[in-house]
């Protein structure tokens, strides 16, 4: 099958039509787009659809880019990924890109379920409380990464003993713990939210090592940052590749 038919029937199969918006002004432009996206990098590897839309959620996230954002929170659905399947994996990228951008994924995301008719707040996913979270998160934190974590704690200078507590409670207690996802799920998810945000190479080689342990092969990483790319552009692409070559 040719890239546009491929292409035709991808964007069909998540959007519901092909979008042909861009034809009009820019049609070279939207044909290299289309094809290439929807008719070769949607259709490279094993991925499957629903984990495709998780990815690229994240990585545009990442990469504060909203324009289109709604229209993959439709496609998502459409795949059959559950509400809360989608705002688990906006509610993982908090610890890295930050809270602000993670809101905005989240807005976007409650305007499209609003509008579907579905009910707010989804299903609570929470594990954790105000008395356990840090401990939880720690046993997450040793659960892929090891005894390293622990000589962290220890090793960490007194005045920055607080960032190691809030990575322990914060990142893995009060996200990692959650249902919806598990946690061979949010290591990928992260990786790909690490190699969209650029300039993250220590961080990026540490959660390539954490992936190995949740039980994502060399492969499956390459195919994770492999539909990044078309959001992420090459250098960052690269880097992740370099990463993960380098760590795999």
């Amino acid at each position: 099958m040719d890239r546009e038919l491929l292409y035709r029937e991808k964007m069909k199969q998540l959007f519901g039509d092909a979008d042909s918006s861009l034809f009009t002004a820019d049609p070279e432009f939207a044909e290299i787009l289309n094809k290439f996206v929807f008719g070769e990098v949607y259709n490279h590897g094993k991925l499957t659809d629903k984990e495709r839309i998780l990815i690229t959620l994240c990585a545009l996230t990442a990469g504060g880019i909203f324009k289109n954002f709604k229209r993959y929170i439709k496609a998502g659905l459409n795949t059959g990924l559950s509400p809360e399947d989608i705002k688990e994996a906006l509610y993982q990228c908090a610890p890295y890109t930050g809270f602000p951008k993670a809101l905005k994924a989240i807005h976007k995301a409650d305007k499209v379920f609003r509008k579907a008719g579905i009910s707010l707040p989804v299903k609570s996913m929470k594990k954790t409380d105000e008395n356990n979270r840090f401990n939880e998160g720690l046993k997450v934190q040793e659960t892929i990464f090891g005894e390293r974590i622990r000589r962290m704690h220890e090793n960490a200078p007194e005045n920055q003993k607080h960032i190691q507590n809030y990575l322990s409670a914060m990142c893995f207690g009060d996200f990692y713990t959650r249902d919806g996802l598990d946690i061979k799920m949010r290591e990928l998810l992260t990786l790909c939210i690490l190699s969209a945000l650029g300039g993250c190479e220590n961080q990026l080689r540490s959660h390539i090592e954490g992936n190995l342990s949740a039980g994502n092969d060399k492969d499956i990483m390459i195919e994770a940052v492999t539909q990044c790319m078309p959001y992420i552009g090459f250098p960052r692409t690269l880097n992740a590749l370099g990463c993960i070559n380098e760590t795999a």
